[in-house]
């Protein structure tokens, strides 16, 4: 995965409340053996007409906020079925973070676990955040992720907590075979001592 620690862009206001998987990811998507196009399914019924026509009224199909790397969300961001398809394919999309109050539990592990940032911040400083990409959509923000700072245009710093184990997956752009890699002597040097205390278990 591509580590996270300095990324700045455009970031798309999407404040409806209880967006579920099925609406990030419909279903249809799914079928798939691997994880090629799920770009396009992202948001699919949002972002295309019925005669396949891009929605010109969507967020991100806005002059504005098109290519944003950032979603502002409304609370509960990510309900629902615990698809992991919803997360590879805002990734896919280019999504690298997203900025809420909160986000659903196995969505919010996804997100982790592929590269996506999901910065949690208290109800005033997100509608603050809102309220200034809302005005002026040109604004450009900066997320640190080393020094857990959201910046706009350098002017404007909001903290965000995240746990250290979770901070530092991201920085080291490790998925969890790659984390559990970080380990591997360990690992070795484990099993070496088990099959010393217990011989028998070679045999097999």
């Amino acid at each position: 995965m591509e580590p996270f620690k300095i990324v700045s862009g455009l970031a798309a206001p999407m404040m409806t409340a209880n967006i579920d998987t099925d609406v990030i990811m419909p279903k249809q998507f799914l079928k798939g053996i691997d994880r090629k196009g799920l770009d396009r399914g992202v948001f699919f019924d949002q972002r295309f007409l019925d005669d396949g026509s891009t929605n010109p009224e969507f967020v991100l199909n806005t002059a504005q906020y098109k290519g944003a790397k950032f979603l502002l969300t409304g609370p509960n961001f990510g309900c629902g079925s615990s698809r992991e398809h919803a997360v590879w394919g805002l990734r896919q999309l280019g999504i690298q973070a997203l900025i809420g109050t909160t986000f659903a539990g196995i969505f919010f592990d996804n997100c982790m676990r592929n590269g996506v940032l999901a910065a949690t911040l208290k109800q005033d400083e997100l509608d603050h955040l809102v309220s200034l990409v809302t005005k002026n959509p040109s604004v450009r923000i900066s997320i640190n992720l080393i020094e857990q700072v959201i910046s706009l245009d350098g002017k404007i710093d909001i903290k965000f907590e995240i746990d250290q184990l979770r901070k530092n997956t991201l920085i080291e752009g490790l998925d969890p075979i790659g984390s559990t890699l970080q380990h591997r002597q360990a690992i070795l040097d484990f099993e070496q001592k088990h099959l010393q205390d217990n011989p028998w278990l070679a045999d097999r």
